[in-house]
């Protein structure tokens, strides 16, 4: 896992601040089961609307959700912090 984690944080480092490395499923549920992301439902409060879709990725070496949410008819994008 914390081989994962450096890789994940190394490959946003490398891409730049604004890049953004989304972990699969798998990766996702690894890092909420390990405590170093918060589960989606904790930060649902803060979408402003409806998510259709969610992405934990790493971003600026921590963890974000990239979500895709639909707010008054139109879908928006917002990135969250996960930690």
């Amino acid at each position: 896992m914390k081989r994962l984690a450096a890789s994940l944080i190394l490959t946003g480092l490398l891409c730049g601040p604004a890049a953004a490395a989304c972990l699969s499923q798998s990766e996702a549920r690894a890092a909420v089961n390990s405590g170093q992301a918060r589960p989606l439902g904790a930060v649902q409060g803060q979408a402003g609307g409806q998510i259709v879709k969610a992405q934990l990725c790493v971003e600026g070496g921590r963890y974000v959700y990239r979500l895709s949410v639909l707010v008054n008819g139109k879908v928006t994008t917002k990135v969250i912090s996960a930690n």
